[in-house]
This record gives structure tokens, C-alpha cells and sequence, in this order.
């Protein structure tokens, strides 16, 4: 059997297997988060989601609660963690910034042009924000892919000694689940995109396209990150981190929190602390729109969102 045969079958089975249309996709712009008439509500009200565009001046009584910056997942959207400010809102006295990734939450055509740094910037930019208005207790929940680009920010020194207190990951990406994403580089351009399963909820959150483009941003972001955790980093001083990690999904390899365990350290040289959970869903704390959530899904949501919001207390 030719060698050219081999690579046209094995190109065909990576079509099939990623069930991709054409190189345009038919967006419905009136369901669709893809299309032109739906956008992710903290465009429409930033200061419904963003400390430091709610509060002008923050009080000293402000300057001091905690303030928990929230990142949602690649090809996701602020509502990725609603759940967890409805929970919070009513169990404690914090406050939240539900940052929206740049690029994400728009029309496809903007996220397709999308670069992982524009993804990062408007991170870095509530982080700064809050640091000018003199915020001393900050800290990061991340989901999914907003976990290595908070780790990259980590590892190149962006987030100073004692500028953020705890970082919560949840169900980090260093290596996928899906090994065929590693092959994105010499499948996706010939395909063009990709598409993906949603219910009815979630197509208007998160994108039922997803451009070849931006999933080798993905690919280049998480290499740069399992490359850096192998020669090893520590955390700022005074920071704390803990990862939450299921078991079992079909986007995050479990791999992924060993390699952050073992390549990033506490300040003082100690190990993170990593907690696997028994899940089998990816960003199990989120649990709005999908088809199927049992009551155990539940009791694990709420068991990790009060494990967080203790901490933050401490």
C-alpha cells in the first residue's frame, strides 16, 4: 500500500472525525453567537461585569474584599461562569470581573482573525485596572484555555510579587484530550473549520464554528506553555494556587494537571495544591445549557465553588 494512499486516508478519516462542511460555513445569525445579531452581554454592559468599570472609587473597605477575576474557556463566553457569581452573590462577600477573552463573543469573522495574545490582553488589562485603583487582595478563576494563558502571564512576570493572592484552574488544556488536534497544522487548512456539538442554550455562548486559525492558536499557546512547565517556574510571592482537574473529559487530558504540578511551584519551592475531581464533563462547574446534569454534578459544583470561596476568605 503507497504511502500516498496512507496520508489521503488518514486525511480523510480526520475530515469525518471532525465532522467539518466547507471551507465557509452556514452561519444562522439569529441563534448563532457565530452570526451578527448575538454578542456576549458584557459588550452591551461592562459594568455589570467588571469591577473597576462598576466601582470608580473603591472604598478602603472595597480596596481590601476579595476580588476574583473570572476567565471563560477557548471558543466560550462570560456565561461560563454565571453560575458561580449566582452562587457567590448569595454565600459571600466578594467581588467578581467576568472578563470576556478579546477576540471572543462576537462574529466569527472577528474571532477567526483572533490571535491567543488578543485572547490574553483584556486579562492583563482588568488585572491592571484593579491594581491602579488600589485593589490588595485580587485573584484568577480560570477555565479550559484561560488557564495556560493566565500561566503564561505567570511564567513571563506580568503578574507581580503579592499582585494576586489565590489562582483557581479549572479543567486546564496543556495537552488535549483529543489527540487529533495536535495534527491541526496539516488538517486545518485544507478543511477550513471545524464544528461542534451544542445544545440549543449554548449555541448563542459559545461558537458552533470553530475557524482552523484559532484552533492552531490554541495548539501554538498550549505548546508554549507545556514547554515552559517542563523547564520548570514558580509563582509570584505571596500567591497561592489550586487546580481542580476531572478525571475524565473530552477536551483536557488529565496529564494536563500533572504537568502544572510538577513544573510550577510555590514561591518558597512547595508543591500547588491539585484536586482531581470524579467528572467527566469539561469546566464541570459549569453546568447551564447542557442536555444532561445529574444531581451529583451538582453537589460537585457547589463542593469546589465553596472550597474557592473559603480560601478566598482566608
Amino acid at each position: 500500500m503507497s504511502t500516498t494512499y496512507l496520508n489521503f486516508k488518514f486525511i480523510l478519516i480526520c475530515s469525518l472525525l471532525f465532522t467539518c462542511c466547507s471551507s465557509n460555513p452556514e452561519i444562522d445569525n439569529a441563534t448563532m453567537l457565530d452570526g451578527d445579531q448575538i454578542f456576549d452581554a458584557s459588550l452591551y454592559n461592562p459594568a455589570q461585569y467588571l469591577v473597576s468599570k462598576a466601582i470608580d472609587n473603591p472604598s478602603a473597605i472595597q480596596k481590601n474584599m476579595p476580588v476574583i477575576i473570572a476567565v471563560h474557556g477557548y471558543s466560550a463566553a462570560t456565561f461560563e461562569w454565571d453560575e458561580f457569581r449566582t452562587y457567590s452573590n448569595a454565600n459571600a462577600d466578594i467581588l467578581i470581573s467576568q472578563v470576556l477573552l478579546g477576540g471572543h463573543g462576537r462574529t466569527y469573522e472577528e474571532f477567526k482573525k483572533s490571535t491567543w495574545r488578543d485572547w490574553q490582553e483584556p486579562i492583563m488589562t482588568e488585572y491592571n485596572a484593579l491594581i491602579a485603583k488600589g485593589y490588595t487582595n485580587i485573584n484568577f478563576a480560570g477555565s479550559s484555555t484561560a488557564c495556560p494563558l493566565v500561566l503564561d502571564l505567570i511564567q513571563k512576570g506580568a503578574i507581580t510579587d503579592n499582585g494576586m493572592k489565590n489562582i483557581f484552574l479549572i479543567d486546564p488544556i496543556v495537552i488535549p484530550a483529543d489527540k487529533l488536534l495536535t495534527l491541526i497544522g496539516f488538517v486545518g487548512p485544507m478543511l477550513g473549520y471545524f464544528e461542534s456539538t451544542n445544545t440549543a442554550t449554548e449555541e448563542n455562548y459559545y461558537y458552533h464554528f470553530r475557524p482552523q486559525e484559532t484552533l492552531n492558536e490554541l495548539m501554538d499557546l498550549i505548546d508554549k506553555v507545556r514547554k515552559n512547565l517542563q523547564n520548570g517556574y514558580r509563582l509570584p510571592l505571596g500567591t497561592q494556587m489550586k487546580v481542580y482537574k476531572s478525571i475524565k473529559d473530552d477536551t483536557a487530558d488529565a496529564v494536563s494537571a500533572v504537568l502544572i504540578y510538577k513544573g510550577l511551584k510555590k514561591q518558597d519551592g512547595s508543591a500547588i495544591e491539585v484536586e482531581m475531581i470524579d467528572s467527566n464533563l469539561h469546566v464541570f462547574t459549569r453546568l447551564d445549557g447542557r442536555d444532561t446534569v445529574t444531581q451529583k454534578d451538582r453537589d460537585m459544583q457547589k463542593q469546589v465553588f465553596d472550597d474557592m470561596l473559603q480560601l478566598l476568605q482566608q
